[in-house]
């Protein structure tokens, strides 16, 4: 056999391998890019979302809670921020259809409260017909509880504010833990080290064992509606939790979208700080169609089209500065 003769046969034979591995490369490549689109949507809607936490119209100490960091979650501020700005990201803003098929990779929305948590997730019940439904809701609040052998009650808080039931008094005490450890009573007040770790620990395991029985719940959900997706709860490192358990914050969880061959899986947090980087929207004005990126302290009416955490996002994606004298420069 002539030597272009086995040229020819291996071409033939290794051919369709070049194209096999063509293509999924272009997978990949697109599976990436469309990865990296959700992560930022997700993660701008997770800091809008967080940024409205604190938005109470009086927000006060109470008894026993006069600590800088108690603020009462408006968890439903944040919510309503949070589907808002990734509808508008995914462009679906006006699509009710398209908003409630989104909604079912949403497993879990945590608002994770001063003294407490909640839990936006969908929940089946079943009719007077005995006929199945359900619809998303918010669990009430639960709290960040530990109790010792001796059945004392620890109520912790994102600080050293608790709130103790001392069974041997048979009463419940506000405080801070020195304040408290006078009484003399719940041991793991007597040691600021061991109560810090032992508070931390408790709000994480609360809060994961609760999503992991609502991450089940969703399974089953999703799976009527012809989702072929296991949504599990990922693994948060440790330092991001240490951070989200600084102040009131939100953690919201997308998984499941198929991106190629593969499924996208991840979360976002978002921090209900009072001294937040401002939200910078992108629009369009209404009379020369020209895109422009503004804040609300902006007057002029644009039609929404995005939401950034950063000028400079906006700017990259096309948008720019409108003349409005009451729009200052994001540090």
């Amino acid at each position: 056999m002539k030597i272009t003769d086995l040229a020819v046969v291996f071409i033939l034979i290794v051919s369709p391998f070049f194209w096999i591995n063509s293509v999924h490369s272009h997978n990949r490549l697109e599976a990436q890019q469309l990865s990296m689109r959700y992560t930022s949507a997700l993660r701008t809607a997770a800091q809008d979302g967080g940024s409205r936490l604190n938005e109470n119209a009086l927000q006060e100490y109470e008894p026993g809670y006069a600590s800088t960091k108690f603020f009462r979650a408006n968890k439903e501020k944040a919510l309503d921020s949070l589907l808002c700005t990734l509808y508008m990201n995914f462009g679906i803003g006006d699509d009710r259809a398209a908003q409630m098929a989104l909604l079912t990779y949403i497993p879990a929305v945590v608002v994770i409260d001063y003294d407490g948590y909640y839990i936006y997730s969908f929940h089946s019940f079943q009719s007077s017909e005995g006929e199945e439904l359900g619809d998303y809701r918010w669990t009430s609040k639960k709290p960040y509880a530990f109790s010792d052998q001796a059945g004392n009650i620890v109520h912790f808080t994102l600080d050293e504010h608790i709130a103790v039931y001392q069974a041997s008094e048979k009463k419940w005490l506000k405080g801070s833990r020195d304040q408290l450890d006078e009484e003399g009573s719940i041991p793991l007040l007597r040691d600021k080290d061991l109560f810090e770790a032992k508070r931390r620990t408790v709000i994480v395991q609360a809060i994961e064992e609760d999503l992991a029985r609502v991450m089940n719940s969703h399974n089953r959900y999703a799976s009527r509606l012809g989702v072929d997706y296991t949504f599990t709860l990922p693994i948060i490192p440790g330092e991001e939790w240490i951070n989200t358990l600084n102040d009131i914050g939100l953690l919201v969880f997308l998984q499941g979208i198929p991106i190629g061959d593969q499924h996208y899986n991840n979360y976002g947090l978002g921090g209900g700080r009072l001294l937040k980087r401002p939200v910078i929207y992108g629009g369009t004005h209404p009379v020369n169609g020209l895109k422009y990126y503004y804040r609300d302290t902006c007057k002029q009416e644009f039609k929404l089209e995005e939401v950034f955490t950063h000028e400079r996002e906006a700017a990259a994606k096309g948008y720019y500065e409108p003349r409005c004298p009451s729009q200052g420069k994001t540090k």
